[in-house]
């Protein structure tokens, strides 16, 4: 079980670099001086996104969690 507690590890991590990149991506979005429209739709596709990166991420712990009670 010590497999799934790595490769839970390592899920999670992926999805906090995501959750990272759309950190990043939103501030350049407010950076690039975008109108009010293009920066809502630019802002939806990144929430989009932040939501899958949440979804990983929490799928990675979900996998640390049953590794630990397991082992």
């Amino acid at each position: 079980m010590e497999a799934l507690i790595w490769i839970g590890a390592a899920v999670s991590l992926c999805g906090l670099g995501g959750l990272i990149a759309c950190i990043v991506m939103a501030m350049k979005a407010k950076s690039a001086g975008l109108g009010d429209d293009a920066l809502r739709a630019r802002l939806k596709q990144i929430v989009t996104l932040n939501f899958a990166a949440l979804m990983v991420s929490a799928l990675g712990l979900m996998a640390v969690v049953a590794g630990i009670m397991l082992g």
